[in-house]
């Protein structure tokens, strides 16, 4: 009895076992294929896929981020155009759709299109002449990105994480495939990095700079540290005592404010632009969630802001942007803001849970400042009584509680190609070869660091604001790698550029610019089956100009 009952519980263990076939059915699942595998969820990742698949290819995207479109979904609606006449391809398709969603009179759902003021950054936020809308709700860039996504039937795996440690395999200097920390795997041919912190790219084994090079590196003049270098508002115009007891300097530093002395002026560091979370307040009843004091909240965060109130600052509301629909792009603005300066240094290699941890902070920093605002008694009463009237918006983000789901990485890692972007690419000294894209933004880096000066005053340092003469071109040696690093890989965001001259590319027209001609560069090496240094530019060329791509002036 005891030996039937041996064999028959083996038979069961047996016939419930999966077969060989079954094995590598399940397998199957977790091995997917395209030619062309897109890691990022980004606005750069949604075009560089769109273009894909109109160039007859197939496409896989992978993305950590649950929802698309990265910062043009994220809250930044005030969009950085520049010139916008160097905008073009599917990123001027994007403010086009934009353009007819809020040519519909159901879309002005909480204020009349004639009541909105129509502004925009240098250009009105509703051009009728050409059709685009610059200015716009998260909600409503969200879809245009979904829009693309299922006219073009892209197949999107979402909330997957590339496993950083081992997850590249790379044979003969190309990309086999990549691994997601659940475990499935996806193969390709060509592999394009959309994400903003270069995660696929460093992964790879392809070199990146984080921080400010010095000056000498490039033959700069605004890289670098550039202390009392003041470009825009951003920085301590009266003199504030940085210490807990005013004036007591024994008493210790205010919180956030480094003790390291300052560096000579065009040296360089690993320090990055602060983050911050692009806000979208509404100032609607109807539609407002009150801001409330966050978990954590530590009042003593903001006792430098209060002291530069009673300075007599009155700036608190000059980058509450507005947006359709009695809403704001709220940006940083003024010596203490929503940037929270100095708190993110390790962000750009930092393990996903330190990232989580990153992010976090600068959540509570920002809903404790909204609440400081409203309620601290050191806030002018009439900043109170108009801080009062914002909240969050409950039709925005709504599986986040009006908050938006991406914070601005406003740079990163910044990959070292065979070209490097740099100030003098930007301002017309230097001529850039072989074309993808243009960008014509400013070159904007927000403050780096808050120190205490030799006069024993708090000061910022790093927020430079300075202006290309024209539109300038970008380089297409500057989105791919050195050929001996990788033959198969495409950095469109986190491309090979200086910190200064990142700080007029990174805006997110030129990231669609430069995803969808990644994508047509991508497509065209599979056809001659070489690798993305050694394609034909002519070629390449000739794709852009017909996608309507603007190249050059």
């Amino acid at each position: 009895m005891k030996k039937y009952l041996i064999y028959l519980i083996a038979f069961f263990l047996i016939a419930s076992a999966p077969s060989c076939s079954e094995k590598k059915n399940e397998e199957a699942k977790d091995a997917l294929t395209a030619d062309v595998i897109i890691y990022g969820g980004t606005s750069a990742a949604v075009t560089a896929a769109v273009q894909v698949i109109k160039s007859g290819k197939t496409v896989l995207v992978v993305s950590p981020d649950k929802h698309l479109g990265g910062l043009s979904s994220g809250g930044l609606g005030f969009t950085d155009t520049g010139n916008k006449s160097v905008i073009g391809g599917l990123a001027r398709e994007f403010y086009h759709r934009l353009y007819q969603h809020y040519d519909k009179p159901e879309t002005w759902k909480w204020q009349k299109k004639e009541e909105y003021g129509n502004k925009g950054q240098g250009t009105p936020a509703m051009d009728g002449a050409d059709r685009t809308m610059w200015i716009f709700e998260p909600h409503a860039a969200e879809q245009v990105f979904e829009d693309f996504v299922k006219e073009n039937n892209i197949k999107i795996y979402r909330d997957e994480w590339l496993d950083r440690d081992k997850g590249v395999e790379k044979k003969d200097g190309r990309i086999v495939s990549i691994k997601t920390l659940s475990g499935k795997t996806f193969s390709g041919k060509m592999f394009i990095d959309a994400t903003y912190e270069g995660d696929l790219m460093a992964s790879a084994g392809v070199k990146y700079h984080v921080g400010r090079e010095a000056n000498s590196v490039y033959n700069e003049k605004w890289n670098g540290v550039q202390a009392g270098v003041f470009q825009h508002g951003h920085y301590f115009k009266k003199n504030i005592s940085p210490y807990k007891v005013e004036g007591d300097p024994k008493s210790g530093l205010l919180p956030y404010i480094s003790d390291e002395k300052i560096a000579p002026n065009g040296s360089g560091d690993s320090k990055i632009q602060a983050y911050c979370f692009r806000m979208c307040l509404s100032a609607n009843p109807d539609n407002r969630i009150p801001f409330e004091k966050p978990e954590g909240y530590d009042v003593a965060n903001y006792e430098l802001l209060a002291r530069v109130y009673k300075a007599g600052w009155d700036e608190t509301f000059d980058k509450y942007d507005p947006i359709p629909n009695k809403k704001t792009d709220t940006n940083n603005h003024g010596p203490f803001s929503t940037d929270f300066i100095g708190q993110n240094y390790d962000y750009p290699e930092a393990t996903y849970e330190r990232r989580k941890e990153i992010i976090k902070a600068h959540e509570l920093y920002q809903k404790g400042l909204m609440y400081f605002l409203t309620n601290d008694p050191r806030v002018p009463a009439d900043v109170r009584k108009e801080m009062s009237q914002w909240g969050l918006p409950k039709d925005e983000f709504k599986d986040n509680g009006g908050w938006p789901h991406q914070i601005y990485v406003r740079e990163a890692r910044r990959m070292i190609s065979a070209t490097v972007m740099n100030e003098n690419h930007t301002m017309g000294i230097t001529p850039v070869e072989q074309p993808v894209g243009m960008g014509s933004y400013a070159l904007d880096s927000h403050n780096a660091q808050r120190y205490v000066k030799e006069d024993g005053f708090v000061q910022n340092e790093g927020d430079i604001g300075v202006h290309p003469k024209s539109p300038y071109s970008i380089s297409y040696a500057s989105i791919v790698p050195k050929k001996e690093e990788c033959e198969n890989l495409f950095v469109p965001v986190c491309l090979s550029s200086s910190h200064i001259a990142y700080g007029s590319i990174r805006m997110e027209p030129v990231f669609m610019i430069l995803g969808q001609s990644a994508a047509s560069a991508a497509v065209q090496a599979i056809d001659a089956n070489v690798a993305v240094q050694d394609i034909d530019y002519a070629k390449l060329k000739e794709q852009l100009l017909k996608d309507k791509q603007k190249l050059q002036l």
